[in-house]
């Protein structure tokens, strides 16, 4: 089987089930079976999201004899950080305004 190429983070970051799978993996490895049993999709449906996160190196996995445990790789998310990172200012001040008017209505 060909490899598969390499995926854009934010491309795999796009899905909400791939979403959905990198915040579960957040407390740690889980198997293929155990993360399938946290959706209502099919084991192959979710197995796709684990190989599109694997291309995009969101997640390692790791064979453990008959089963895969999948695993964060949170490092490609610092790429998402970085261009998020312009638009902190703009919701910091936009926060701040709405704050600033939630207190005068208080007031």
């Amino acid at each position: 089987m060909a490899a598969m190429a390499a995926v854009d983070v934010f491309s795999a970051l796009a899905n909400p089930v791939r979403r959905k799978l990198l915040e579960v993996l957040q407390a740690g490895p889980r198997s293929a079976g155990d993360l399938a049993g946290e959706f209502e999709l099919s084991r192959p449906a979710v197995s796709e999201h684990l190989t599109v996160l694997k291309n995009a190196r969101l997640v390692r996995e790791e064979p453990r004899g008959r089963h895969r445990y999948y695993h964060l790789e949170a490092a490609p998310l610092a790429e998402v950080g970085e261009w998020l990172h312009p638009f902190e200012h703009y919701w910091r001040a936009r926060m701040g305004a709405l704050r600033d008017l939630i207190d005068e209505e208080n007031r």
